[in-house]
Formats: structure tokens, C-alpha cells, sequence
């Protein structure tokens, strides 16, 4: 559960500023296994758009220019108004302060100050709609990839894991096209046009500048090396700590029938103090690295004071100058921060978009062939099925149902028992095409199912699960889910034929209750009512019932069984059930281990045999139970 959390945790955990504040903290990003090739097939995402990509190049240069001219031209100001003071100050005649010059600075800079901010705007206006235009198309990718993947892609995997995919990858990689690529550009820009501006000041100057980076990168790498491990311990902490309280809330039932609440506070407790612990480092060693890294800036700073001061007095450069360029200094330190988090950032979006990239790249189901085969001629019997010399394993190495032949009539009721793992679920799976077959074929209505369309195989079928699965909605939509266009009668005569309307007719909203997100305002019973239902509207040609009514108390299982005869009557139907009460009416009922049919017959041929099926039954009935039946 831990895992999982961390899992899906993951490409969130590099969003926002690392814990303390501190410029290029970053929790450690996730590595992408085939960096370059990841890049490159992220960016033909983007050149579809490339022109609005030089668009947001153009308007991100411009702003920054603007923005980088604006302390030259303060300087300008500074040095007049010092110049006038000075003058007025030594008594040199005519010495005035020219206000009128300042003035049409301070429009100048008024000017550039709106210009930048305008280019800026457009910027991340235009890169916006860059950015989820990508994701937008992705995302149908991804929708339309998995409509296409084998169901043994999901079952081989957590939801949690698809949706961490689906989701929080794609999110992550809209931040960083929407903000982190737009401030890369800008601060590179920034970068460039900072060191070529104090350089048109003082050459010097900027020298004295630039010899403080190499101390504020050991700084950064010293802290950022150290720090790591204890983001490392607080990011797995916390995902332990989520599974924990996870765990603890679904099964807080289990825990309190057994008294365990002592233990389970007792690992909360263990598991918070290594959380805390890990935290504190982590977020002490980031928080150093905001006081080092001013501490280094205002050596600079005093030098380029110390050194400016002297260059002024001998008339070297102006005063206004020098407060233009400790403004540069400042604009100097803040990108190169901002490109270290930044390319963070970037190396865990290349591991998003990897793990996207890879869900794109799953095996598909095998293509649909020629479709004309699958449409039986008008009057023919539906509901013949026959497995001839099937083959089956969800591994190849590991093979489950060797050479399993069943031919079965149409209106015919199977019954298929058998311990777990004996392959009963799989032989649905198989019928179903869920899972392509290793050898063999199956033949329904004369017709091979690879030469039949999916939808046109499925839609033969009506399935009741054990597992129910009903959606958020009212109990009307969800029964009427069966079958498009079904109408209000038709519900309701599905609903009486599954013995469901009564109970949902005393409910307060009757067929317009809301069900909520897991249907847990009704009971599991009332689920397991309302999937028959939608199977008795849906009128298929083949049923199949997956231990319908494990979930039911005997007296509606009983009334299900009757609706389910009157429903089976003329309908090929398979029954997977453990109780064998259910299945003494079979017409067929076949005994699996294994992967294979080891026994064949009707109830009481199966009983005479006294072999698997005969132990079966007797031990889950009493003599008693026997003479009642």
C-alpha cells in the first residue's frame, strides 16, 4: 500500500518549491531511463505549434530585454539628480537639479516597465494554450489507448498505477510546458542579457560578480547532497504513513473486533516520529541554504560597493552606474537559482512523460479482422457454443488449460465448479475475448469469435459478477445501463423480474435514488439485485453468472433463482458458482482443476460417479440438507 502511495505520489512531489524555501531545493527527481529519446518525442508534440513556440520565444526575449534596460535607465536618473545635488552642494554656479530630464525618465521607465509586463502577458497567454492543447491531445491518447489495451494489462497492474498515468504524468508535464519552459527561456534570456549589460558598465565589476558563483554552487551541491537523503526518508515515510492510515481506515472494522487499536497507534506512532525526524533534517539543511546563498550575494555586493566607489572617485564610471548594477547583480543571482530547479524540474518531467509514453507503446489487443463472418443469416439458432482443442496461460511458460473441448447446445445451462485457480473465471475470460488464445478456437453460433468485432461478440453476452459494478447515478440509469433507449416500463419490468422493484420501491426516492460513488447507501445484496436486473434488460443471447448470488441471503436467492430459471429458459447460460445449491438444474456442469474439465455429467450422474464433484458436494452439505434438497 506504502508503495503504491509513493507511487502515485510521485510526479506531484516535484511541482511546487522544495520544503524551506530554499532557490534549487527540489525533492529528487525521478530519472528517466531514455532521457534524449524521451525529449525528442515530447517536442513533436509541440511542432504543430511552432509558430506560437516563437511567438512565446519572441515575447519572453522582448519582456526580458525591457525589464533588463530599466535599472541602466535609473541610473540615468541617479546620476543627474546626484550630479545636481552635488553641483548645488559645492556652490558651482548654475548647478540645478534638471527634474525636467527625470521626469521623462521616469515616463521612459514607466514605458518599459508596461511593455515588459504586456510581452510577458502574452507570453504565458500564448504558452497556455500551447500547453493544454499538448495535454489535451494526449490525454485522448491515453483514452483511446486504453480503450485498446487486453484486459490482462489491467489486471497485471494497480488502478492506482494506470491513474498515476493518466493523471498525475499528464498534470505534470502541463505545469512544467505552462510555467517551468516559459521562466527557462526567460531566465536564460535574463542570464545573458544581465552579464552583457554590466558588462557595457564594468568589466571589472562583473568579474567580481561572476567569482562568487563557483562559491555558491559548492554552496548549493555541499547542501542540495545532504539534503537529498533526508527528502529520500521523508518522501518514503510519508507514503508508509499514507498506506498505514489507509489501511487503518478501510479495515478500522477488523481492528476493532480484534482489539488491535493499541498496535495500529503503535505503528502510526513509530512510523510519524521516522517522518518527523526526516522532516526536520530535510527542511533545516534546505532552510541554510537561503541565509549562505545572501550571505555570499552581500560579499558581492560589498565588493562591487567597495570597488564601485573607488572607480566613481576617479571618474572611472557615474553613480547611478553603480546602483544600476547591484540591481544587475541581484537580477544576476535569482535566474541561475531558477535554472537549477528548473532543469529538476524538466528531468522529472522527461520521467512523466516516460511512464505516459510507455502506456502508449503497450501491446494492443489483437486487430479485428474482416467482419463480414460475424453476422449470422436471418433465422439462425443463437446460442451454440463450442471450444475445440483450446489452449491457454496467461504466461507462455506457464500454461493453464491445455486441450479443453466443450460443445454446448443452444439453451443449454452450464455450471462450472471447482476449487480456486481451477480456471473457471478464466474459461469466461477466454469466451469473452478478453484473453487471446494460445491454440485452438471457439465457436459461438457457428462463427469463429477472431472473425466476430468485439462489440458484436460481447453484446451477445449478459454478465452478473461477483464483484458488482454500478455507477454513480440513479438506480433507474444504472438498471437501464443494460440496454440503450430502454424505457421507463422496461426498467421497472427488469427491475420486478430480478425481484429488486420492492425494496427499491420503499426507498424515500424509489428509482430516482442517487447512488453514491461506491453504491454504499445500499446494501451489497441490493447491488447484486440491481446488476441482475440490468442483465435481464439487456435480453442477451448467452448469459453468464459469476457467483450471482454469493452476496444474498437464501430467502432472495431463492426468488433469483426463480426469475433466473424464467430467464434462462431458451438462453445459453453458464453459471460459476461455489455454492453448489445453485446449480442442481443444470443441464451440464463441469468439474475443473487445474485448467482442465476432469468430470462431465448432470447433478445426479455427477453424484453416482462419487469422483471430484461428489466430494465437493458432500462436503458443503449435511444429511440433513441432502433429504431437504
Amino acid at each position: 500500500m506504502s508503495e503504491q502511495n509513493n507511487k502515485s505520489a510521485a510526479p506531484r512531489a516535484h511541482k511546487g518549491p522544495g520544503p524551506g524555501g530554499g532557490p534549487g531545493m527540489r525533492l529528487p527527481a525521478e530519472k528517466a531511463k531514455d532521457f534524449k529519446g524521451t525529449l525528442r518525442r515530447l517536442i513533436k508534440y509541440l511542432r504543430p505549434r511552432m509558430v506560437q513556440l516563437i511567438i512565446v520565444l519572441v515575447m519572453a526575449i522582448a519582456s526580458t530585454v525591457f525589464s533588463i534596460f530599466s535599472p541602466k535607465v535609473m541610473g540615468k536618473a541617479t546620476t543627474k539628480l546626484f550630479e545636481g545635488a552635488y553641483g548645488k552642494l559645492m556652490g558651482v554656479e548654475g548647478a540645478s537639479i534638471d527634474f525636467g530630464y527625470i521626469n521623462d525618465i521616469l515616463i521612459i521607465l514607466a514605458g518599459l516597465y508596461l511593455l515588459s509586463a504586456l510581452f510577458s502577458y502574452i507570453q504565458q497567454y500564448v504558452m497556455a494554450g500551447v500547453a493544454q492543447k499538448v495535454v489535451y491531445d494526449m490525454r485522448e491518447q491515453i483514452n483511446s489507448k486504453l480503450e485498446r489495451l487486453p484486459l490482462k494489462y489491467f489486471d497485471s497492474r494497480t488502478h492506482g498505477e494506470i491513474l498515476s498515468r493518466a493523471t498525475n504524468d499528464v498534470d505534470n508535464i502541463s505545469t512544467t510546458l505552462q510555467q517551468s519552459l516559459t521562466q527557462l527561456i526567460t531566465s536564460i534570456v535574463t542570464i545573458i542579457g544581465v552579464i552583457v549589460m554590466m558588462l557595457t558598465i564594468s568589466p571589472w565589476l562583473t568579474l567580481i560578480t561572476i567569482i562568487t558563483l563557483p562559491l555558491s554552487f559548492v554552496v548549493i551541491m555541499a547542501i542540495s547532497k545532504r539534503s537529498q537523503t533526508y527528502f529520500v526518508g521523508q518522501q518514503k515515510s510519508l507514503g508508509q504513513l499514507n498506506g498505514h492510515v489507509e489501511e487503518m481506515y478501510t479495515g478500522h472494522r477488523i481492528i476493532k473486533a480484534f482489539g488491535r487499536e493499541p498496535q495500529s497507534l503503535k505503528d502510526f506512532d513509530d512510523i510519524n516520529d521516522k517522518l518527523y525526524d526526516s522532516g526536520w533534517r530535510a527542511q533545516f539543511m534546505s532552510g541554510m541554504i537561503m541565509p549562505l546563498m545572501m550571505f555570499i550575494g552581500n560579499l558581492g555586493y560589498v565588493m562591487i560597493c567597495v570597488v564601485g566607489g573607488i572607480f566613481v572617485t576617479k571618474k572611472m564610471i557615474d553613480v547611478g552606474d553603480i546602483q544600476a548594477f547591484i540591481q544587475y547583480s541581484r537580477q544576476f543571482t535569482q535566474p541561475i537559482a531558477q535554472t537549477a530547479n528548473i532543469a529538476n524540474i524538466i528531468q522529472s518531467t522527461i520521467a512523466s512523460a516516460e511512464r505516459v509514453f510507455e502506456l502508449l507503446d503497450e501491446e494492443e489487443e489483437v486487430k479485428e479482422v474482416n467482419t463480414t463472418l460475424a453476422k449470422l443469416d436471418e433465422g439462425t439458432q443463437e446460442g451454440s457454443v463450442e471450444f475445440r482443442h483450446v489452449k491457454f496461460g496467461y504466461k507462455e511458460d506457464a500454461i493453464l488449460i491445455e486441450d479443453m473441448n466443450i460443445e454446448v447446445s443452444p439453451g443449454q445451462t452450464i455450471a462450472i465448479v471447482g476449487p480456486t485457480g481451477a480456471g473457471k473465471t478464466t474459461l469466461i475470460n477466454l469466451l469473452m475475448r478478453f484473453y487471446e488464445l494460445n491454440d485452438g478456437e471457439i465457436i459461438i453460433d457457428g462463427v469463429n469469435i477472431t472473425n466476430m468485432r468485439r462489440s458484436d461478440l460481447r453484446s451477445k453476452f449478459g454478465m452478473v459478477l461477483q464483484d458488482t459494478w454500478l455507477f454513480n447515478g440513479t438506480i433507474r440509469d444504472n438498471i437501464a445501463y443494460g440496454r440503450e433507449g430502454a424505457s421507463e416500463a422496461d426498467v421497472v419490468r427488469a427491475a420486478k423480474a430480478a425481484h429488486a422493484d420492492h425494496f427499491i420501491r420503499t426507498l424515500p426516492l424509489g428509482y430516482n435514488t442517487v447512488l453514491n460513488e461506491e453504491a454504499s447507501n445500499i446494501s451489497q445484496g441490493q447491488k447484486q439485485l440491481i446488476t441482475i436486473a440490468r442483465a435481464i434488460l439487456a435480453d442477451p443471447s448467452i448469459l453468464i453468472l459469476d457467483e450471482a448470488t454469493s452476496s444474498v441471503d437464501t430467502r432472495t436467492e431463492l426468488l433469483i433463482q426463480k426469475a433466473m430459471k424464467a430467464l434462462m429458459q431458451n438462453r445459453t447460460s453458464f453459471v460459476i458458482a461455489h455454492r453448489l445449491s445453485t446449480i442442481r438444474d443444470a443441464d451440464l456442469i463441469l468439474v475443473m482443476n487445474q485448467g482442465s474439465v476432469i468430470e462431465k455429467g448432470n447433478h445426479e450422474e455427477l453424484l453416482v460417479q462419487g469422483g471430484f464433484y461428489a466430494d465437493l458436494y458432500n462436503s458443503q452439505f449435511s444429511e440433513g440438507d441432502l433429504d431437504a434438497g
